[in-house]
């Protein structure tokens, strides 16, 4: 008798190891810090997977775009097979789809329920881009809300005018531009590198975009504006790479992935606070625009990024505005 049950044990870990099959290891590349709310994000997720899948999944994640790639070039390395999984800032996509471009709208959204909210009423859209690129969208999660870093308070039109500063998006450009800024887009990786030059003179980010980054070496002023957005990172996996997986190393990875949106999405409170924190204590200023002329021409910028994203998605994105509406008001 116990012969048969020590077989059965051996046989029960032999079935569990065979329903996990061989060992696979993963890349996920970000190019944010591994300290910054998504690199966090990604290390959860990496962490997740590996428990779920009884360890037979590896995710490892390659911080600060140390595989050569930048945000904007995920979605084609990822259609093509050269990367296995991304985290991407979704502004970076919308040379792919102007849909993509929806989370960072200028005070479209002023609060995080209302980003998950928009989020929750767009995502069947977005995964229907990147499955029709052979790709699988796992997740997105939300930066903190942008503001400006700055060696002067950016908090009137009259600050702003001709400031040569750092967007993200189109919709940044767009906006900033319409305020009398000289906006230039640029990836997070040449971020640093041009404020180093010269090349730029204030920077539209999260307080935790730049805290990651240590802005106050170069900034000593964070200037909140209403919330101007509040904007995602997608996560996203190669179709064949998730296809060469057993149904159980899939499903874990599509467990974790639920569990990390989840989480993430609850941790902007406290990351919000733990970088307040961290202003403080580098002795960076935060101002806060409080005049009602500058809301109005801020919202009035607002308003003509999203005319200019209404006329490139059409129907698709007139759409997801009506439904967001409705959401609300449910």
């Amino acid at each position: 008798m116990k012969h048969i049950l020590l077989s059965g044990t051996a046989a029960l870990a032999m079935a569990a190891s065979a329903s996990f099959a061989a060992d696979v290891t993963l890349n996920l590349s970000n190019e944010y810090s591994a300290t910054s709310i998504h690199g966090v994000g990604d290390a959860r997720f990496a962490a997740l997977v590996a428990e779920k899948s009884g360890g037979s999944v590896e995710i490892v994640v390659h911080y600060g775009g140390a595989l050569g790639y930048k945000s904007a070039d995920h979605f084609d390395a990822v259609g093509e097979g050269a990367l296995e999984i991304a985290d991407t800032y979704g502004g970076a996509l919308g040379g792919i789809d102007p849909l993509f471009l929806l989370s960072s709208l200028p005070f479209f959204v002023t609060t995080v329920e209302e980003a998950e909210l928009l989020y929750k009423v767009a995502e069947p859209e977005f995964k229907k881009v990147f499955e029709e690129n052979n790709q699988i969208l796992l997740y997105a999660s939300p930066w903190p809300p942008s503001g400006i870093w700055s060696e002067q308070p950016m908090d009137s039109t009259d600050a702003l005018s001709g400031v040569k500063i750092r967007t993200y998006d189109k919709n940044g450009t767009t906006a900033l531009n319409a305020l009398g800024a000289a906006a230039v887009r640029l990836s997070w990786a040449d971020v640093v590198p041009s404020i180093s030059t010269g090349a730029i003179d204030a920077v539209l980010t999260s307080a935790e975009g730049g805290v990651s980054s240590s802005f106050w070496e170069y900034f000593d002023t964070y200037t909140e504006i209403y919330n101007y957005a509040i904007p995602l990172n997608f996560v996203h996996i190669s179709r064949d790479v998730f296809d060469g997986l057993t149904s159980e190393q899939q499903q874990a990875i599509l467990d974790a992935a639920a569990e990390t949106r989840d989480l993430n999405w609850a941790a902007i409170p406290d990351r919000l606070a733990a970088t307040y924190s961290d202003l403080d204590a580098n002795k960076v200023t935060v101002v806060t625009a409080a005049d009602d002329g500058f809301r109005a021409a801020l919202q009035a910028a607002g308003k003509a990024a999203l005319d200019d994203w209404l006329d490139s998605t059409g129907a698709r994105g007139q759409a997801l505005i009506d439904a967001f509406g409705a959401a609300k008001s449910q």
